[in-house]
This record gives structure tokens, sequence and C-alpha cells, in this order.
């Protein structure tokens, strides 16, 4: 192999003129003071990673840098900064993270932190929705900030605790199933699981109701009883406080962003563990040998199937155990889970009870019948793109006309039906009011016929080749 080429080659018994050296050395010193000067390095890369990551600062959180950045001083030594305790993890996260004597003090939304720590104060939403305003104003902001130099001493502690704490909101989308994974307890379990149960989940805007429902998840990633930050007058401390949690993609996990490589994979095995599901994957359990089982996800407020006996009775023609169950706030997440952990097949219309695709075994089939028009986009995001990780095969149902009541109640000319582009132009207020709030379903039976037989060629196990139409 030939040897790489230098840019500068000095032959045998010739040497560059002094004058040539002094120009070249003169040109390196200028372009360095220039560089200096007018080119700053940016944030992120002065500051050491943080949790294997390099800290990507969002401005709505820290605000100017009130020039406190290194310099150099008389001597050309530099002063290292302190390295920054709060960062945006991606568009829609921020994660505070502080080290030492940490006091929280709940009920004022403040955590107080040694000097060592950081010279200024830090305020966060510890929800996963900060692009989303309207989201936002129900989340309470937290405060950290250094204790004062001089002054009085430092609150007393009221409670001590080993381990970290992780303080996280319910916030203000969790009545919503899908919002309730999404922005919470995937982003939880990203945030919690390599601690292996040892840390301290503080809860704030708490909903009782909520932590009632998905109790069984919370004790799969603590050790120890919730502390609500709400209703805490007291001085906790702790050695070192998490604050909001960190949110890769919907309804899923980044293997490569987390600490120990895990995934949506160890997130489901979690919640086979919280409610003792029995099937891993299609294929095993007591249903092995039985027909192939559907469930189909009703609704009774949008999105209705208005034809759902007779869909029911299509799948049974074909050779499928059919059931019908509509999840709502009231369910019990449990009970639900283990009818879903049942199924081979779900159908449902795009909305929060899709959600339930969490319990599925691998290998199961999810039918998603998109509303008109044009949500693709919306189907994709929420439950087709997190499908295959989960182990799941996907298919999606796309209605027409013909099968939308909206085409009972605006004219074939109006735009809702002609250009829905100028609805989605008008934001998401819109979209959802005309095309998810106002919208049923009539299936074509002859269209779901079709849709069935190439769920029963995707089915391991050989059901399409038992079941043919």
């Amino acid at each position: 192999m030939k040897p790489l080429k230098s840019f500068v080659r000095l032959e045998p018994g010739r040497r560059p003129s002094a004058l040539i050296v002094a120009a070249i050395l003169l040109s390196l010193c200028l372009l360095s003071l220039l560089n200096s000067r007018f080119v700053s390095t940016p944030l992120y890369a002065r500051w050491p990673a943080l949790g294997g990551k390099d800290p990507i600062l969002t401005w709505e959180l820290l605000g100017d840098d009130n020039g406190d950045s290194t310099y150099g001083d008389e001597d050309g030594a530099m002063a290292r900064r302190r390295e920054p305790i709060c960062w945006g993890t991606s568009r829609r996260s921020n994660v505070c993270d502080a080290r030492g004597h940490v006091r929280i003090l709940g009920s004022s939304r403040t955590i107080l932190l040694p000097r060592s720590a950081t010279d200024r104060e830090w305020a966060i939403k510890p929800y996963c929705r900060k692009h989303d305003p309207p989201a936002m104003k129900n989340v309470t902001e937290w405060t950290l900030k250094p204790l004062p130099g001089e002054g009085p001493s430092p609150p007393r502690c009221t409670a001590r605790f080993a381990v970290p704490a992780l303080v996280f909101s319910v916030g203000d989308y969790t009545d919503n199933l899908f919002h309730s994974f999404t922005d919470v307890l995937i982003p939880l379990f990203i945030s919690a699981y390599g601690f292996r149960g040892e840390i301290q989940l503080v809860v704030a805007d708490r909903k009782d109701w909520w932590l009632e429902k998905f109790v069984l998840i919370l004790k799969q990633l603590s050790n120890y009883d919730l502390v609500d930050a709400d209703g805490n007058e007291g001085v906790l401390c702790f050695p070192r406080a998490i604050v909001g949690l960190d949110f890769h993609k919907e309804l899923g996990v980044n293997a490569s962003k987390t600490s120990a490589g895990f995934s949506i994979v160890e997130f489901r095995d979690l919640l086979r563990r919280a409610y003792r599901l029995e099937r891993r994957a299609v294929g095993e359990g007591a249903a092995a040998a039985a027909k192939p089982t559907l469930l189909i996800i009703s609704r009774k407020g949008t999105r209705v199937f208005l034809n759902e006996e007779a869909m029911a009775e299509t799948a049974a023609r074909l050779g499928f155990q059919v059931r019908l169950a509509e999840a709502t706030r009231s369910s019990d997440v449990g009970e639900f889970a283990r009818l879903v952990n049942a199924a081979d097949v779900m159908v449902g219309v795009h909305g929060a009870g899709l959600t339930n695709m969490v319990f599925l075994p691998a290998g199961a089939v999810l039918v998603q019948v998109v509303p008109l028009n044009g949500l693709a986009w919306l189907a994709r995001d929420t439950f087709e793109k997190p499908a295959p990780a989960m182990g799941i095969k996907y298919l999606a149902y796309h209605i027409d006309e013909a099968e939308s009541t909206l085409a009972e109640q605006y004219a074939k000319d109006d735009p809702v039906l002609k250009d829905p582009l100028s609805v989605h132009r008008k934001g998401w207020p819109a979209i959802s009011k005309t095309y998810l709030e106002n919208q049923d379903v009539r299936m074509n039976l002859t269209k779901f016929n079709n849709t069935l037989a190439e769920v029963l060629r995707l089915l391991p196990g050989g059901h399409g080749r038992k079941n043919t139409v």
C-alpha cells in the first residue's frame, strides 16, 4: 500500500527559507486569534457528557448565558465551568440531574442544591410534552437552586433517603390511555429501569385514580413506596435528584440511548410481570391449539363501529373466535391486559384503545382502521411505527368515503370531503373536531373479509393454511 502523501515534503538537502517559515507561523497565530475571538465553541462541546450523552441546552429553561462562559486568565490557564444540571433530551423532554446533598421541598416545588452542583437557578416542568403549551399549562413548574453562600442555615431534613429521587408529573393528558403510556409510563421506564428498583419515585400533580390504575407498573420500577410531592410539607433529603423523564419516541424506546441497551421488549416483559400475562408470543399458553382469537375494540363515543355485530359474524365465518370489548377510563388495566394478551389479532379504529397493543403477544396482528380524511400520518406515527419493535405485525385498513358518516353529514363538494387539506391547515383543534370527534364508521364487509384473509396469512402457526377464504 502506498504511503499517504504529506502536505509539505522536504527534499534531502533543501530547507525552506526563514521568510517562508516566519510567514507560516504568523498566519497560524493570526487564524488562532480570530477563531478564539469570533468563533465560539458550542456549549455542548465544552461540557463533559452527562449520563453518556452530550447535554443539549434548551434556552427556554436556562435563559441567557449571562456571560458565564469559559475564559482564559492572564496565565493562559482555563477556568473550568461547572457542568449543566439541566438539558434537553429530545424535542419533547427536559431532564435535570443534581448530585450531592439535595433537599426536596415538595409542597413549594423547590429543590435546594449544594453550591458545588450549580451556581444558578433552573426551572423545569417534568412532563414529556414541552413542545405542547396547552398540555404544559396544567403541569406545575419546579425550581432548582443553590443554597445561599451566606445567611440562614439550610432547612433541616425531615426524612433522609439512601437512593436517588426521580421527580415526575402525571400532567394534563393522562386521562387518555395513549398519553398515559407515551407521555409518562414509557418515559418513566426509560428513566428508572436502569436503577433496578433502587430509586425513589416522587410524583407531582397527583391524580389518585391514575396512581391506583397503574400502581402495579410503578411497583415494578421502584422498591419503595411512592412519595407524594403535592401533600408533603417536609424536607426530603437525597444523595441525587433527577427531575423530568426522558422521551425517545411514541410508544417506543431507543435502545442505543439507554444505559444498558434495554428496549421496548423489556418494557413489555415488565408489563407481563406486573399483570401476570400468560402469553409472551402467539402459539403459547392455553389458547395455542384453539382457533385464532380476534378482539374488536369497541367505542361508544366517537369513531364507533356502526356494524360491529356484522363484523364479528364475518370474522367468525373465517374461523376466528371473536371477542368485543371497550377500553374506558374505568376499565381495570389488569383485566383488560389479560383479555388483550389472549388475542392473536386486535382490530380497532384509530384511538387511545389501540394503546392496548402493548399487551399483545409477539407475533400478533394489529389492524388499525384509519378514519377519513388525511389521517394516515397520525395513524402511522402513533401505532404503525411502534408495532415492529414490539414484535407485532401491522395492517392499516383505510376507510373510504362510503364507509364514513361524514358522507352523510356533508355535501359531496364540501371541503371536509373534497379538500381535507384546507381543514388540516386550520390546525389540530379543527382536525380533531372534524375527523375524530365527528366521525363514525360502517365497515364494508367484503373489504373487511379480505383484510382478515390477509391477517390469517400473517399469523404464525399455520392459521392461514387451516382457514381458507
